[in-house]
């Protein structure tokens, strides 16, 4: 009898939820110098060349961002601002001088200055590859070269790429590209953050992707993390009625969040800089999470009270009747803002940021608080809560506290993202109404992974049981009381049944992610999540696929 090859299957990290069926279509291949490096005539003209090339990657990327709102807008404003850095200008001007051409000074200047970034790993490493992207369009003009971008093959496809550039993934057409498959990035790479928010399968860190050639079929399943190349007829027609499944179940999926045995659990959105009008559109009870870095980033003074209370105040009131949680200012050296300087540091991801940040600025908190709770005011339809960011002790927290409640505001929490602060989170709670967790940080405090590290993906799995265990000590601490999750442990519809058996009684995400959650609690009570929880707990590592066996069927066949 004819024996058939088995399908070959890649296998990377879950990133986003879903599957899709479609032909490969690869990103090209960034811009490379000449062999030949041409001589500098002139090095002032050679400088102001390179000044210009860098100003019009800036002002493309704040073109493209205003025309989007939320997560995506945040992100290529915050990579217009790398274009723009002083101190990349200098290196870059410093290497002409020493007679570089201006696209040989670039590749120079930008290559040391990402590594700079990795080695001061935490928020500053996850900018590497923004900068990465600055680097080839940058040298693309300065040699006139093609613009690095999307592909347009003209029909739906997989897009497949090293890694995926922010201001390629935010212009992602939806209709065309049914997946996203990358050789690099991790869990919590922005490339992950984006899709989600786009709502697209998507595995990243796939070992394998780099050998995908153009017009190759795959199948992409999100869920599990795999890419099986040429797909038999059949497993490609599982998969795509599997996701024709998925969008007619999860369009009727609608409401406040509820167990199956009618246990609430509050599903709310993360959201940043955009329209308020537009993120309080969704189908949401409220936000988990509102980063306020927004209002400081690109500005030499910090935001006056009059300024924050104006931005805050638009906000509320387009959440009325609803919930929004905000976070107060979480920047510091490894989010360095100009009128914030906190001093050097060999290791960001270990100092001064967040709550600690008032230790050296404490008018920052101050003013946030005062414009905070003047919004508040003005709003009182709007259940308004405030939480630090980064508070490892009692001590801290009890101080936040008092902050907050001297400045008018009632309802006041802290973020629970250092061990510290998980195994004493019964003494937190002694000062604070609620907690939320932060499982992207948890996570690479609790496994000692730098969460931008791509070699340690495994480590960095919110799956992993000592991560969970925490979370169980934090909800159980919490029993009563309103404990959140907003990292991106919240939009996987299987994690979000342990983390409600945890004790977790509301889960912040991006808004696609919601339909799903909503759809899994609804089909599981409240002890099926404890018992789902269990096994999680219970297994020597990540045990997605054996919660995945024990959950409801018509969950798992989504």
């Amino acid at each position: 009898m004819e024996q058939t090859n088995p399908a070959r299957v890649l296998e990377g990290i879950a990133a986003g939820p879903g599957g899709a069926v479609a032909p490969v279509a690869r990103m090209a291949a960034p811009p490379s110098l000449p062999d030949r490096e041409p001589g500098v005539a002139d090095t002032e003209a050679e400088k102001e060349t390179a000044r210009s090339a860098l100003e019009g990657v800036a002002a493309d990327l704040e073109a493209r961002a205003a025309s989007l709102d939320g997560e995506a807008a945040a992100v290529l404003n915050a990579q217009a601002l790398m274009a723009r850095d002083p101190e990349l200008s200098r290196q870059i001007e410093e290497a002409i001088s020493a007679d570089r051409a201006a696209a040989w000074a670039v590749w120079e200047a930008c290559g040391r200055y990402q590594d700079l970034l990795l080695a001061a790993g935490g928020y500053l490493a996850e900018r590497a590859a923004d900068l990465a992207d600055i680097r080839d369009r940058a040298i693309a003009a300065l040699l006139g070269l093609p613009m690095p971008g999307l592909p347009d093959p003209g029909h739906a496809h997989v897009l497949v790429a090293e890694d995926l550039a922010p201001a390629d993934t935010v212009r992602l057409d939806t209709s065309r590209v049914k997946a996203i498959v990358t050789r690099l990035g991790g869990p919590t790479s922005h490339t992950v953050i984006l899709a989600r928010s786009l709502g697209l399968p998507a595995v990243v860190g796939c070992s394998g992707a780099d050998e995908l050639t153009d017009g190759t079929t795959v199948a992409v399943d999100g869920d599990a993390g795999t890419v099986e190349v040429d797909p038999a007829p059949e497993v490609a027609e599982r998969v795509r009625a599997r996701a024709e499944r998925r969008r007619a179940v999860l369009a009727e999926s609608s409401g406040p969040g509820r167990t199956r045995d009618g246990v609430p659990v509050s599903l709310l959105l993360n959201a940043g800089e955009g329209d308020p009008e537009e993120a309080a559109a969704h189908d949401s009870e409220g936000i988990g999470l509102l980063r306020t870095e927004f209002l400081f980033l690109d500005r030499a003074d910090p935001p006056t009270v009059a300024e924050q209370t104006e931005a805050y105040t638009r906000l509320f009131r387009a959440f009325k009747d609803r919930t929004v949680t905000v976070r107060t200012l979480d920047a510091g050296s490894d989010k360095p803002l100009a009128f914030a300087a906190t001093g050097e540091e060999d290791n960001p991801a270990l100092g001064v940021r967040g709550f600690r940040t008032s230790r050296v600025h404490p008018d920052l908190l101050a003013d946030q608080l005062t414009a905070i709770a003047a919004a508040t005011r003005a709003c009182e339809d709007t259940r308004v809560r405030v939480m630090a960011p980064m508070v490892s002790t009692a001590a801290e927290a009890g101080e936040f506290a008092a902050l907050a409640r001297a400045a008018g505001i009632t309802e006041v929490g802290v973020m629970i993202e250092v061990p510290a602060a998980a195994l004493l989170a019964d003494r937190l709670l002694s000062h604070v109404d609620f907690v939320s967790i932060g499982t992207n940080d948890l996570a690479q405090y609790t496994m000692a992974a730098d969460r931008t590290l791509g070699a340690l993906p495994d480590l960095l799995d919110p799956w992993q049981p000592a991560l969970l265990a925490l979370i169980q000590r934090v909800g159980d601490a919490g029993r009563g009381r309103s404990v959140g999750v907003c990292g991106e442990a919240a939009a996987d519809p299987l994690l979000a049944l342990v983390l409600v058996g945890l004790g977790v009684t509301s889960l912040s995400t991006a808004p696609p992610a919601l339909p799903a959650v909503r759809y899994a609690l609804a089909r599981h009570t409240e002890e099926e999540c404890r018992a789902l929880a269990s096994v999680a707990l219970d297994a020597p590592g990540p045990a997605r696929e054996a919660v995945r066996r024990a959950a409801h069927p018509e969950v798992t066949d989504l």
